[in-house]
């Protein structure tokens, strides 16, 4: 593993132990060159279904694009990147124990969203109002009104 700090190519591990979820080991390392200590994180590298997008694209599931697309909705709000986090990890192993190798954006979206309605009602609204593209306030307020209703 190459250092961040002097660029050396080897260290060593000086730690390792697994996540509350045990789907990420924590690695402690030392480099060889400088002796300063970093931090990694080993995950199972995962084979995900391919996106299909609204204009009928394929692409790979880009897990940085939708942590980023939730955190904005989540921006200013009691939301931890933790929560955020733990969100996504549940998401992908929905993905992959569904089998699929092609799998709609509009159902990722349904999912998050329904995932933050549980978790913080304003990041939902902002979501939506992105995902489902609001044409106009009308759109926008029959949702308020749809979720005042649960």
């Amino acid at each position: 593993m190459k250092c961040p700090f002097c660029a050396f190519a080897d260290s060593k591990v000086v730690d390792s132990r697994p996540d509350k979820e045990g789907s990420t080991i924590r690695r402690r390392r030392e480099c060889e060159s400088c002796g300063k200590r970093f931090t990694t994180r080993e995950r199972v590298e995962e084979i995900l279904p391919l996106v299909i997008k609204k204009d009928g694209r394929r692409e790979p599931f880009d897990r940085m694009k939708l942590v980023a697309g939730v955190m904005k909705a989540c921006e200013k709000r009691p939301v931890s990147v933790e929560t955020i986090e733990r969100l996504i990890d549940r998401l992908e192993i929905q993905m992959q124990e569904s089998g699929e190798k092609e799998i709609p954006s509009k159902s990722l979206g349904e999912w998050v969203m329904t995932e933050l309605h549980g978790i913080d009602q304003v990041a939902y609204v902002r979501f939506a109002s992105v995902y489902r593209s609001f044409k106009d306030i009308t759109e926008f307020m029959s949702e308020l009104q749809e979720l005042l209703k649960k």
